[in-house]
């Protein structure tokens, strides 16, 4: 998928990251979701890549990134080691400053970025979340029936990751399958490498590490900048799914408004999978968000 885009591995601390790169312009980086890669930008990608330099990695423990062992309390896979993934690989492309369009897990990653690192990241544009701390709080039945997922694979080990190693094709389609547009918003290559990343050895362990760093280190260092009075100040456009689980469960601008005082947002007549079920209204928000030229 994505032809014309150049593959590379950048290194950053002994984990081999995967990154996709192509286009001209100022620097724009996209991150993906779970249980996804950075194919699911297949739709908006080659579009994109006429306006920006664009720059696709896949999160460590998932798609063809590395898989390091999770360490005390999951640390390896909090949100401010990932986002130091994120910034390190910019900068090695050379992009000290860019943009950031993020879906889902990397959202909460390019969240963290923006509040770690503000002097690098200049705009961002995140789908389908809220503040991860916010979600924890507000949880209540419709959500937790819902995102099942996030109470699941947070279990001690070994049995979630037993449970999904077992069938990890049947895992990646029960969660995407179950959402508002069902199997069919996905593209059969898009889905085929999908499936095919889940089976690589060791992705059941990284996506419940992914998932306790943020039920647990993640959630404290949210609470830390609540109490500094740490806000996102670039920026900040978000986009749901009006048949998706997180605006029907929460106040999704509210939620925003208290953590970003330069908020912008809107609902999108889709599910969750907002660049697979409605690219072209993503593109649409995302050109007129945006800087082009650096």
């Amino acid at each position: 998928m994505l032809d014309g885009f150049e593959t590379l591995r950048i290194n950053r601390d002994g984990v081999a990251l995967n990154v996709r790169r192509a286009g001209r312009g100022a620097p724009l980086l996209l991150l993906h979701g779970h249980p996804q890669t950075h194919a699911m930008w297949h739709r908006v990608a080659p579009q994109l890549a006429e306006r920006f330099a664009l720059v696709l990695m896949d999160l460590r423990g998932y798609g063809d990134s590395a898989r390091p062992d999770a360490g005390a309390q999951s640390s390896a896979y909090a949100k401010r080691e990932m986002a130091l993934d994120a910034l390190d690989v910019m900068r090695q492309l050379g992009h000290p400053q860019f943009q950031v369009l993020a879906h889902d897990r990397g959202a909460r990653v390019a969240h963290r970025l923006a509040l770690d690192h503000p002097d690098a990241v200049s705009r961002l544009l995140l789908l389908d979340v809220a503040p991860t701390l916010a979600m924890y709080r507000g949880t209540g039945e419709a959500f937790a029936r819902a995102y099942w997922h996030w109470f699941f694979l947070i279990q001690p080990p070994p049995l979630p990751e037993a449970l999904i190693a077992s069938d990890p094709v049947r895992y990646v389609r029960s969660v995407m399958g179950a959402r508002h547009a069902g199997l069919a918003a996905f593209a059969p290559a898009a889905l085929a490498e999908y499936e095919r990343c889940i089976a690589i050895a060791g992705t059941a362990q990284a996506i419940c590490a992914d998932y306790r760093a943020s039920a647990g280190i993640d959630l404290r260092h949210d609470a830390a900048d609540e109490e500094a009075g740490r806000l996102v100040r670039q920026p900040l456009r978000v986009l749901w799914g009006e048949h998706g689980a997180v605006g029907r469960c929460f106040d999704v601008p509210a939620l925003w408004r208290a953590a970003a005082p330069h908020f912008s947002g809107r609902s999108l007549p889709c599910g969750h999978y907002i660049a697979e079920e409605a690219p072209a209204l993503l593109l649409e928000e995302s050109l007129a968000f945006f800087r082009s030229k650096p």
